[in-house]
């Protein structure tokens, strides 16, 4: 009788706990991480001969609600071609009755993860910028995320920004030929994890610190693209403080942004996430922001900053000239 070792073992109980892909097209290289109602693989595509991300139900699912959920969440994200947001190049349902689908394989940081290195603000502002344009087009075809958080936000290495997981995401009214069987049951589903929970109608849905008050409230027919706006307002805030020197404010443009993007009313935020990206993109261009109402002074200050380098030259060529005048006058 030979024994295995103890590596062995653990590459056997491995091999036998990861899903049995050999129907489909894919073949499993890796796990990467798992969420509330599924588990995410890095696979292998045979047919086209790429790498891709796998995300699988692997909890039990009796009622078949789970499974509904989670190919609601492959059907949204196919809906949402955009730059901004992950695409999906399949679905389908494994021998063992378990559903799947099957996503681009990001790679980069966690948008939490990179400020944390003490990325320059102006940097991050333009991150955010793209988050904004993502959201703003998921609005645009009806779809809220109700989840947004710099954990959900990828990053790629040459500068590419991803809104991941929407698993919560909710379509309005409206919202064109999404399956109505798909829509989320909060009466019905349960998940709780360390990020989110959703539990019976009225309770939570999303990430504290990043929900708006109406969300927290458990208000679901209240919520409209404001409640997202609320979710980038509270990332912008996190940028602003997030890795940088700790005793130093945030300008008070940007501060202002954030505040009305995070009002309690939603009727005193931004309408829109395209509307809160411009203000941000008109406070990197040195322009003035709706949120920050500015007196004469401010304007100027303003002013002098945006055209600080040609000040700098006017100034010295008067302080050049006006010293060459009383060199000759002497």
């Amino acid at each position: 009788m030979s024994w295995l070792s103890d590596d062995a073992i653990f590459r056997l109980q491995t091999a036998t706990a990861l899903p049995d892909l050999s129907a489909t097209r894919y073949r499993i290289v890796e796990r990467i991480a798992s969420g509330g109602m599924g588990t995410v693989y890095l696979a292998e595509d045979s047919v086209l001969g790429r790498r891709v991300a796998l995300k699988i139900l692997d909890v039990p699912d009796t009622s078949g609600e789970l499974a509904a959920r989670l190919l609601r969440e492959a059907k949204i994200l196919a809906r949402l071609e955009h730059p901004g947001i992950i695409p999906v190049h399949g679905a389908g349902t494994l021998a063992d009755g378990r559903v799947f689908y099957a996503m681009k394989l990001v790679e980069g940081q966690r948008l939490d993860e990179l400020v944390s290195r003490g990325e320059s603000l102006p940097h991050r502002l333009r991150l955010f910028q793209r988050v904004c344009d993502a959201v703003a087009f998921a609005h645009a075809r009806k779809i809220l995320h109700r989840d947004l958080k710099p954990e959900n936000i990828m990053v790629g290495p040459f500068g590419e920004v991803l809104v991941m997981d929407w698993g919560i995401a909710k379509s309005l009214r409206g919202g064109g030929s999404l399956d109505a069987a798909m829509e989320p049951n909060e009466g019905s589903l349960a998940r709780d994890t360390s990020d989110s929970a959703i539990t019976a109608h009225g309770a939570i849905l999303g990430t504290p610190g990043y929900m708006a008050p109406e969300q927290e409230r458990g208000e679901v027919g209240s919520l409209d693209e404001r409640s997202d706006v609320y979710s980038l307002g509270a990332i912008l805030q996190y940028l602003l403080k997030t890795g940088l020197d700790s005793s130093a404010n945030a300008p008070r443009p940007l501060a202002a942004i954030a505040r009305k993007a995070m009002a309690s009313n939603p009727a005193d935020r931004y309408t829109s996430a395209g509307e809160l990206g411009l203000d941000v993109a008109r406070y990197l261009d040195g322009l003035p922001v709706s949120a920050y109402p500015e007196n004469i002074w401010r304007r100027a200050a303003r002013w002098a900053v945006r055209y600080r380098v040609a000040i700098v030259l006017v100034l010295t060529y008067l302080i050049i000239r006006a010293l060459l005048l009383l060199w000759f006058r002497r």
